[in-house]
């Protein structure tokens, strides 16, 4: 009886644990609604659900466009100091401008190509040519024959506002066919990595990545007002900082790029040194600012015109320079206190373009007319 006491009181505690572990959980796991439901209740959306009129301008906007966005692959050849020569693929974007198969996109995006790929938003592949290139403004014109293709509606880059609402088509990362979209940040002067200064350059926070560089940035409208071309970022993808270049600038030079396959860069054939206060003072100038003519190139339009160059030598420093000249003061009215304003004021003109040039010579002032010359170095 004594050993049978301490059996008998294990037994009732393993009947009280599986009679409070398991009989009374057993209807649990047993319940049919965690098992197999015969159908599951869910709540569907109304058939036929519209779209806001934000989201169906973004629609419109993508429909109208995408057929016009091109992917552009260049093909060039490297070289390293171990392995010799070796190809590398690059990837960009571009837009269709007319039905002649001509696409507008960045210089740096077939820069040195040994061959121009592109590929339509149907995936159709077309070997392209190079048919014009502008370096200083990163822009380029190639063409693609054979293809049905309809050219985008460029619009005006002028009256740009910060704020504005605006759509970047491209093919980032290769991913093609993608739409982002941002406002107008600013509109500032940025310089690319090469050196190059775009002015008046589009600031947008719509998502510009590797890839988009030479794609259309559109206003609400559709219309083409940018050329992506850069972002601002340590990472290499957007951070939320991408530039355009101003559609004008582009318009401005389109013309000689397909006819000619180089732009005619205006210039007037002089030699300037800015003018500040001081060395106004110094000359005794009848203004503190503006370029003074150090010389005038023999041919050149200025020297055409009737503009004239330094005859008395003097020391700026250690450095000669010519003074006695005339000195430009506004071109068209636009007042010029820089150098930097004058390679503007050239932008938007090419050789053979007549401007106003205000002048100072001695302390009576001129408005001299001239036509702008042609040169890759001078302005």
């Amino acid at each position: 009886m004594k050993f049978l006491r301490p059996f008998l009181f294990a037994l009732i505690l393993a009947a009280a644990f599986f009679y409070f572990t398991t009989s009374r959980t057993a209807p649990f796991h047993t319940a049919t609604w965690l098992s197999h439901p015969q159908r599951v209740e869910i709540i569907d959306a109304s058939a036929g659900g519209s779209f806001d009129a934000e989201e169906q301008n973004n629609i419109t906007v993508y429909r109208k466009n995408i057929g016009s966005v091109v992917n552009v692959t260049s093909h060039t050849m490297k070289f390293d100091f171990f392995y010799g020569a070796f190809p590398e693929e690059g990837q960009g974007s571009g837009f269709v401008i007319d039905k002649e198969g001509h696409i507008l996109t960045n210089y740096h995006v077939i820069e040195n190509a040994r061959q121009v790929e592109v590929t339509l938003h149907n995936r159709k592949k077309y070997r392209a040519t190079v048919v014009g290139t502008d370096k200083a403004h990163d822009l380029a014109i190639i063409q693609v024959k054979g293809a049905d293709l309809q050219p985008m509606t460029l619009g005006d880059s002028t009256n740009i506002q910060v704020g504005q609402n605006v759509y970047a088509i491209g093919n980032p990362f290769g991913l093609a066919g993608t739409l982002t979209r941002g406002i107008v940040s600013s509109i500032r002067e940025v310089q690319e990595p090469d050196g190059m200064v775009i002015e008046d350059a589009i600031q947008t926070d719509a998502a510009i990545n590797p890839g988009n560089s030479g794609g259309p940035l559109l206003n609400w409208h559709g219309e083409v007002i940018g050329i992506n071309t850069m972002i601002a970022s340590a990472a290499g993808q957007s951070a939320g900082i991408g530039f355009a270049i101003p559609i004008n600038t582009a318009k401005a030079v389109l013309n000689d790029l397909v006819t000619l396959g180089r732009v005619r860069r205006p210039a007037l054939g002089i030699r300037t040194l800015p003018i500040d206060p001081e060395l106004a003072s110094e000359m005794n100038l009848p203004a503190d600012y503006g370029l003074l003519i150090t010389q005038a190139i023999p041919g050149g339009a200025a020297d055409r015109a009737g503009l004239r160059a330094g005859s008395e030598r003097a020391y700026l420093g250690n450095t000669p320079i010519m003074i006695g000249g005339d000195l430009i003061i506004s071109i068209d009215g636009k007042p010029i206190e820089s150098q930097q304003d004058l390679a503007q004021v050239m932008n938007n003109h090419r050789a053979g373009d007549t401007v106003k040039v205000t002048i100072f010579r001695g302390k009576k002032k001129l408005e001299v007319t001239v036509v702008l010359g042609e040169t890759r170095d001078q302005v």
